[in-house]
């Protein structure tokens, strides 16, 4: 087992590890940008060294001063969390170079999964059901009016190096496929650092399954079900929840089974999520596969009883699979509201200090987060500020206890998006499970702009 690791992130994720780390008794350090310096998982860690300034390009996104500070600390790994660098192939590769286990995939599987297109091929050649879509990437706008016209509209334009909903646009007419491409190519190369995009064929009202997965080194993977995500907005997920009303126990055998087929033969090791999209005749497409530990990872530990964080540390120090797990047992119904500081009407980030903090508590209730009374939320870094989970025998208690929760978080000195997470939850077509990845345009139309 590992002696100590650092985590190369902020946040609530940084103390989620921090924690893990703390019950496998392995001591921990903490990088901080200078917007960071009193940020809790700078207390909570053993160790804390700052990286840079506040702009994520100067710290957190700073290979050498990640690397430079997991070296004066003398660590064993790093774990990188989500986002930043938790999906860049290089960094992985820094990693090893520097005798320092990367807690996640390898360099190689990494690079793979990352370049959309390839892992579109890979997939569908080990009998993943994909997207329709190009032959990989669209180099010109000739070549993209070709395979539009193949394909057929609407179509989606999506950067190959991509993900979180940038380098996205949807066409739906010829007269609009050569504007938008240039904008998603634009927009890809500011977001990702390369132009590269490819076409898939645009479902108009599909649901968002995804199937989380871990693997180890020794060729072993399993899945542990999946998790609706459905609630979106500009493809940023608002509300996940496992398991899905959508898919019957035959459905999610077969789609997992092929999920942990597919991966096999690509050797995947540690966390990640294959994502789908499922059309409204009940077909599935695999759409991406992020290979690494997801921001809605909780609520597939609670219905399973699996810590995916410490299964990630356990796996990547070498356990197989069956000990780093343990023991399986899949009950009740899990959802998880992310609670980002925004205006809930507008979505405009809302920074600032927060005056006032009440976190709710009471039975099948968990918050993941690193705000605090006083903390200040910084203007540099992604909105979210906590993330709200639920657990009940059923998905009707779990709803009414997230219905309870979202009444007793109380936030003040910022706005937040806990306003609107109670206006899904009051809507008689959630409840219902009348879910797609438009839930917000069509029940709520001021939100889903």
């Amino acid at each position: 087992m590992f002696r100590k690791i650092l985590i190369a992130n902020r946040g609530e994720i940084a103390l989620r590890v921090i924690c893990a780390c703390k019950e496998l008794d392995i001591a921990t350090v903490a990088v901080y940008s200078e917007a960071d310096r009193n940020a809790l998982h700078v207390r909570f860690a053993d160790e804390a060294v700052c990286i840079g300034p506040a702009r994520s390009s100067d710290s957190y996104l700073n290979i050498p001063h990640v690397i430079s500070a997991a070296e004066i600390t003398d660590v064993d790994a790093i774990h990188p969390g989500y986002g930043f660098l938790s999906e860049n192939a290089n960094f992985a590769e820094v990693c090893e170079a520097s005798q320092i286990a990367f807690i996640g995939p390898s360099p190689e599987i990494l690079r793979l999964m990352g370049e959309k297109d390839h892992a579109r091929r890979e997939m569908a050649a080990a009998g993943v059901p994909v997207v329709p879509g190009s032959e990989g990437i669209v180099g010109d706008a000739e070549s993209a009016a070709a395979e539009a016209g193949r394909i057929g509209y609407p179509l989606i334009i999506k950067a190959s190096a991509g993900g979180g909903g940038r380098g996205m646009r949807v066409v739906r007419t010829r007269e609009e496929l050569p504007p938008l491409w240039e904008t998603a190519r634009q927009e890809a190369q500011q977001s990702f650092g390369v132009p590269d995009v490819y076409l898939e064929k645009f479902l108009e009202r599909p649901r968002h399954i995804e199937f989380q997965v871990l693997g180890d080194r020794y060729g072993n993977v399993l899945h542990l079900g999946e998790r609706e995500c459905s609630i979106q907005r500009r493809h940023q997920k608002l509300v996940e929840e496992s398991p899905s009303v959508a898919l019957t126990p035959e459905r999610r055998a077969e789609l997992g089974n092929r999920v942990v087929n597919a991966l096999r033969k690509v050797g995947y090791s540690n966390a990640g999520t294959v994502e789908f999209l499922m059309d409204e005749d009940g077909s599935f497409y695999f759409i991406e596969m992020n290979a690494r530990i997801q921001v809605e990872h909780p609520v597939t530990e609670l219905v399973t009883g699996v810590d995916l964080i410490k299964s990630q540390i356990r796996i990547a120090a070498g356990e197989r699979l069956e000990a780093a797990v343990g023991p399986i047992e899949f009950r009740g119904h899990s959802i998880e509201c992310r609670i980002n500081a925004e205006d809930p009407d507008t979505f405009v980030p809302s920074a600032g200090r927060i005056t006032a903090f009440n976190m709710p508590g009471g039975p099948g209730v968990r918050v993941d987060t690193a705000a605090h009374a006083d903390a200040v939320i910084p203007p540099y870094y992604d909105s979210l500020i906590a993330k709200l989970i639920v657990h009940g025998r059923d998905r009707a208690e779990a709803i009414a206890r997230m219905r309870r929760a979202l009444e007793m978080f109380v936030v003040e000195g910022i706005k937040t998006s806990i306003p609107l997470h109670q206006r899904i939850f009051a809507e008689a077509d959630f409840e219902a499970g009348h879910l797609d990845t438009h839930f917000l345009e069509h029940v709520l139309p001021v939100h889903g702009k």
